[in-house]
């Protein structure tokens, strides 16, 4: 096997992993939009990289993370509805990121890889990023799950057990903010929330438990990543795309498995 394909199978697998355990919070909490918003704003992290030399992971954490604790100082101060402050935030954001990238000149830029992600030119530094980013998102995932869990049940009864749930928020959303700038190079900015949601709503139609929920979605995001990775290979069409469609394919699958079994 190729190197390129070797270091794309790793990033594909490095990203499913992480992905499907922090998605499960994603489908239970219904923060998809939350997701959506955070993956636009990464373009302007892209974009600031750019500009000031920086990596470009980098530059996205950074960016996500200023984007991440604003919604939740505004969602503190009750200013707006929480769906309005997304789609400010989110376009304010992605505006800002296009005409940022309008300053490249010169600047090398393929916006598209971006967008839409293109797996198979990950390099070495990537997985760098995706194992390294990774590994603190499933540690932190692992040690504040009891009270990530309670809060996604029932908010107050989580307060009342001594829980910080507005920490726990923040907490929250940083993950994802690191998931989001990871991710990138994978499936693109337009397509990260759907590694997300959809290996973790798939995992929901089989299991009974938040835990097994978690390893199943991870399951399925690595067989969406392999199935997506040969479908591009010997079909020549776009990496980050033909991983989602595998992704949805699984869904639309075991959704109709599901439903014959509750049938029967």
């Amino acid at each position: 096997m190729d190197d390129f394909l070797i270091r794309a199978v790793a990033a594909g697998i490095g990203v499913a992993l992480i992905a499907g355990p922090l998605g499960c919070f994603v489908v239970w909490r219904r923060m998809a939009y939350f997701g959506d918003s955070l993956a636009h704003s990464a373009l302007l992290g892209i974009a600031l990289g750019l500009l000031y030399g920086i990596n470009i992971n980098l530059g996205t954490v950074i960016v996500c993370t200023v984007f991440a604790l604003l919604m939740v100082w505004l969602q503190q101060r009750r200013v707006l509805a929480t769906d309005t402050l997304l789609g400010i935030l989110a376009h304010a954001a992605l505006s800002i990121g296009m005409v940022a990238i309008s300053f490249l000149g010169n600047v090398s830029f393929d916006l598209y890889s971006y967008l839409f992600g293109d797996i198979l030119t990950v390099r070495m530094i990537d997985l760098y990023w995706i194992f390294g980013g990774g590994a603190i998102v499933i540690g932190l995932l692992i040690v504040n799950w009891p009270a990530l869990t309670l809060m996604t049940i029932h908010e107050d009864l989580a307060r009342a057990e001594g829980v910080n749930t507005v920490w726990a928020n923040i907490l929250l959303m940083l993950l994802m903010t690191i998931v989001v700038a990871v991710s990138i190079r994978i499936v693109g900015i337009l397509l990260i929330t759907s590694m997300l949601i959809i290996p973790a709503a798939t995992a929901r139609q089989l299991v009974s438990s938040p835990e097994s929920m978690a390893v199943c979605a991870a399951l399925f995001g690595v067989i969406a990543v392999m199935l997506g990775i040969s479908g591009s290979v010997e079909l020549d069409t776009p990496s980050g795309p033909s991983i989602v469609t595998a992704a949805a394919i699984l869904f639309a699958v075991f959704s109709f498995l599901a439903a014959i079994r509750r049938r029967a």
